[in-house]
């Protein structure tokens, strides 16, 4: 029995010493756990940021104070550059509208009963084309208006829409043409005589009227996608109206705006490449390359840093465009891992 001790004291040391190599031999160390840690160590920086369009955030308010008279869109629609998205009250602005045009059709009588001065017929030519143009853009504009409605209530078509929209432009290319010619003849043509220059004044009238009323329509600035409506017919929106009436961007492309430590500014370069996750997506990899570096420190306005969990650190914004827009909604929160 005694000496059986030994022989088993031997057997028990041999035992807790392969124990112990297994628990310090890397290649017990799983090979997906081996990799992760060597992927994690070659980041040079991990900054918190928001997904957004690449376009950015359009926000598009009330230019005046008004009463929201139409909301012609909803979110996740697809608008187009120039669309009404909301339409304010402009019953006192058609009025005046009206009443601009009637006087520039008194005084385009009075001035046509005169007759025309020596030299002056190409400038008056020349006049007479750019008040048409400009008209002809402002009915192109209103018949788009109408066809996207129509669309918009089932009576219309896709097709219609564009060719609203190809007139449209067509009148638009008028009017720069009308306006060349003026300019090329205004310089050797004599000054307009009395009933001219009233005329001259009406349309100028005109002008500011149809301006005015346009300003009661909110179009949108780009093509691109409704991501939020605030504005309900009804209420009363002004300039200072937060949030805004609506929430726009192209989502075609998305990027990130990420906030770096100012200690890890150094490290990073513009075209620089990324990897961009969200906590929503795990295991979901989203390539990604700084395109901008703001010149300026400021304070974080994330109120959670991720994974650094700091508050009150001085921060300098990033862009980083994202290779694709990946499973990502605009304002989501992500991380994004700087590559060497």
């Amino acid at each position: 029995m005694i000496s059986g001790i030994p022989e088993r004291a031997h057997l028990l040391g041999l035992v807790a010493a392969a124990a112990l190599a297994i628990i310090v031999t890397p290649t017990s160390i799983p090979p997906t756990a081996r990799a992760a840690n060597a992927q994690e160590e070659r980041w040079l920086a991990v900054a918190p940021g928001r997904v957004e369009p690449a376009s950015g955030l359009i926000k598009l308010g009330a230019p005046v104070v008004g009463l929201i008279q139409e909301v012609l869109v909803k979110p996740n629609e697809t608008v187009f550059a120039g669309q009404a998205l909301v339409r304010l009250g402009d019953a006192e602005a058609r009025a005046q509208l009206a009443s601009a045009e009637a006087q520039v059709a008194m005084r385009k009588r009075v001035r046509n009963k005169e007759s025309t001065p020596s030299g002056a017929g190409p400038r008056r030519r020349a006049e007479d084309g750019l008040a048409d143009a400009q008209a002809a853009v402002f009915d192109a504009r209103a018949a788009l208006d109408k066809a996207v409605a129509e669309r918009r209530a089932g009576r219309g078509t896709d097709a219609d829409v564009d060719t609203a929209r190809t007139q449209l432009t067509a009148a638009q290319a008028k009017l720069e043409q009308q306006a060349d010619e003026l300019r090329k003849v205004t310089a050797d043509a004599p000054l307009p005589v009395s009933a001219e220059g009233q005329l001259n004044v009406a349309r100028s009238e005109l002008q500011g009227a149809r301006a005015t009323l346009e300003k009661l329509t909110i179009r949108a600035p780009l093509d691109g996608a409704v991501l939020q409506v605030n504005a309900r017919t009804g209420e009363i929106a002004s300039p200072q109206t937060t949030p805004p009436l609506v929430l726009l961007g192209d989502t075609s492309s998305l990027r990130v705006r990420a906030e770096l430590d100012q200690r890890d500014l150094d490290k990073i370069k513009v075209g620089q490449q990324a990897v961009v996750r969200s906590d929503a997506f795990r295991g979901r990899d989203v390539a990604g390359k700084v395109a901008a570096i703001a010149p300026l420190v400021e304070s974080s306005r994330t109120a959670a840093l991720s994974q650094r969990n700091m508050t009150d650190v001085d921060v300098v914004e990033v862009l980083v465009d994202l290779a694709e827009p990946g499973p990502f909604a605009v304002g989501m929160k992500v991380d994004v891992y700087f590559r060497p």
